[in-house]
């Protein structure tokens, strides 16, 4: 990894994790009571032809996600899982951030994180171009809508990636968000 994105990179972390009035980036209530996940519902699907790459991402990320879960223990659910996943994606440069939340949702909370990955994202002092890739990832109590888990994971965004290292790229950055996730058994 070039130097300057592991200092972006870096940077993001510190400016992502340490802003205390904005909503908190990571969060961890202890060993989850679940034996089935959901992902959280985008609505209806009424993007413009040039978003298919969008759904594909996001297919990409609900399998990364399902798969990291199904070795933690749980079960996919169409719907009315234990828990609800729910993930937001934000991609940006030295320039701007574009925040993706279909399957996120609509909370308070999307404005402030997304306030603060473009902070994280045009705060570098890095004068080269560059281009990355927020994963933030909830997973949320299905009957009191607690938040029980939040952390998110970092990628520089390749270019002409195949599908391979796109895929390959999409599951590291899962499972590093949910690396410290615990299911009581």
């Amino acid at each position: 990894m070039k130097r300057p994105l592991l200092v972006f990179l870096s940077l993001a972390a510190l400016v992502l994790g340490g802003c205390a009035s904005a909503p908190p980036t990571r969060v961890d209530t202890g060993a989850i009571q679940a034996r089935s996940f959901s992902f959280i519902d985008g609505g209806s699907k009424t993007e413009a032809a040039y978003a298919d790459k969008r759904e594909t991402t996001h297919l990409a990320i609900q399998e990364a996600i399902a798969k990291n879960l199904a070795g933690k223990g749980l079960t996919k659910a169409a719907s009315g899982g234990d828990v609800i996943v729910a993930y937001l994606v934000i991609v940006g440069d030295n320039t701007g951030i574009e925040t993706v939340r279909t399957y996120f949702g609509y909370n308070e909370d999307t404005t402030a994180l997304s306030d603060q990955a473009f902070a994280a994202y045009t705060g570098s002092k890095n004068p080269n171009q560059f281009q990355a890739g927020t994963l933030l990832i909830d997973i949320v109590d299905a009957k009191s809508f607690k938040l029980l888990e939040r952390n998110y994971a970092s990628r520089p965004l390749l270019r002409d990636a195949t599908a391979e290292q796109r895929t390959s790229l999409i599951q590291s950055a899962v499972d590093e968000a949910l690396a410290k996730l615990q299911i009581a058994k």
